[in-house]
């Protein structure tokens, strides 16, 4: 019972934000203070009244004995005299006929009270004195006690709580400034108060530096990579113009054509280089109008040869057609190199969704998205994997989103993409042009 009781309350604090944790410690701090010390105080009180009563007992029982030697009676409506008192404690009693003079308290009966006795030869003097009004005194005592504990703990959190609140604030801002570098926004920078956090001792603002520190080094390390492959781009281009140039002077034959494709596919490659460069570097500036979707498709797709399917209700979405044509013509020819056909296209409200017949996309890519010069597997084929990250770069320019499924068993991964067979399935969802009809 004890051992799931402690789990019960480790899984709760353990699913407790870090803010709530750093503001309930100081209540937890401030709460066990003000009971140990309302306990000590409590105690001291307590034992103080204690030892009053009992002195006073003491004094009123010498009185009455005296006034018992000289009238040889007591008075039992003087602090309760009396002798062989039916109703003194047995353990009191039994002490004075003993030959003892002693006192018994007793503050937790419904009338308090403290008893004092001793021997008078054979029988027992005793005397009562009430507690009523120490008791009522003890009890508005821990009232206050209680009252101002729970002061202590509610300003206590409310101190932890502000303390938590500005370290969770700053936590928030190293975290929302990690993820928008790791999402490519190489120049975000955690906010750090003024001075040296190192020398302060603000583990907190030195985590901020930390951060900003490493944001830098790998800005200075994409941008010096980004440099460099615009460079050699750029370098290759005007000998491959040269070579183009040249293989197109070569008599016709096998190992011309051979040459042609090769200097081609170098062409093409650095033309790629260069358009991730440009989309890294985030100088792509589109051209967006409003323009219909299935208009645009079937115009680009059919002149590709591929099979394509419209909806009855045409879509109209802000893009730049220009681009648009180019992912397509991306999408269509990764699917016609890696995958199988036939390829399928089909618009769907303001989604273009492109189909093929292959083995699909390997586990990795889904999971991390495409990387440049990394097709993921063998059955993809050999390319330099810039084909999808091309094509992701440029919806990301026009504001759309991009998704990739597997068709596995003749159902898609996703809502429509279901089928005969297997396949590789990527949907692009553009803006749709608010306020125009369809």
């Amino acid at each position: 019972m004890i051992r799931r009781a402690v789990r019960r309350v480790r899984r709760f604090l353990a699913g407790l934000s870090l803010r709530w944790k750093i503001a309930a410690l100081p209540a937890a701090g401030a709460a066990v203070v003000a009971v140990a010390i309302g306990g000590v105080i409590h105690q001291a009180r307590t034992s103080q009244v204690a030892d009053t009563a009992r002195e006073s007992a003491v004094a009123e029982l010498y009185r009455v004995r005296q006034l018992y030697e000289l009238t040889g009676h007591v008075d039992p409506a003087d602090t309760a005299s009396s002798l062989d008192s039916s109703v003194l404690p047995a353990p009191l009693a039994a002490d004075a006929l003993a030959g003892n003079r002693n006192t018994y308290l007793d503050l937790s009966g419904e009338h308090p009270a403290v008893w004092a006795a001793r021997p008078i030869g054979a029988r027992v003097l005793s005397v009562r004195l009430p507690l009523d009004a120490q008791r009522a005194e003890i009890r508005e005592l821990d009232r206050n006690l209680v009252v101002w504990g729970a002061v202590v703990v509610v300003l206590a959190a409310l101190g932890g709580a502000a303390l938590a609140s500005r370290l969770s604030r700053e936590l928030r801002n190293a975290a929302a400034t990690a993820r928008r570098i790791s999402g490519g926004e190489l120049d975000a920078r955690v906010r750090t108060r003024s001075g040296h956090p190192q020398a302060s001792g603000d583990e907190v603002a030195g985590l901020g530096a930390a951060v900003n520190t490493m944001a830098s080094s790998l800005q200075r390390r994409i941008e010096a990579e980004q440099r460099f492959t615009a460079d050699v781009a750029h370098e290759l281009r005007t000998p491959l113009t040269g070579l183009q140039t040249a293989a197109e002077l070569l008599p016709p034959g096998r190992p011309t054509e051979l040459v042609r494709d090769r200097v081609t596919a170098l062409r093409t490659l650095t033309e790629d280089l260069l358009e991730v460069v440009r989309l890294d570097a985030g100088t792509e500036e589109p051209d967006l109008a409003v323009q219909p979707l299935g208009a645009l498709v079937a115009s680009t797709a059919g002149r590709l040869g591929c099979e394509v399917k419209v909806g009855a209700f045409e879509t109209y979405v802000l893009t730049d057609a220009r681009r648009l044509e180019r992912i397509l013509t991306r999408l269509i020819g990764n699917a016609r190199r890696h995958g199988g056909d036939p390829v399928e296209v089909r618009v769907e409200g303001a989604r273009v969704v492109v189909r093929d017949h292959g083995p699909g996309f390997p586990e990795a890519l889904l999971v991390e998205g495409p990387q440049r010069f990394r097709t993921g597997s063998a059955e993809r084929g050999n390319g330099t994997g810039l084909g999808l990250t091309i094509a992701f770069g440029q919806v990301g320019v026009v504001g759309g989103e991009v998704e990739l499924f597997n068709v596995v068993g003749g159902e898609g991964a996703g809502e429509g993409e279901g089928g005969e067979g297997g396949g590789a399935v990527v949907v692009v969802t553009l803006p749709e042009a608010g306020g125009v009809g369809r």
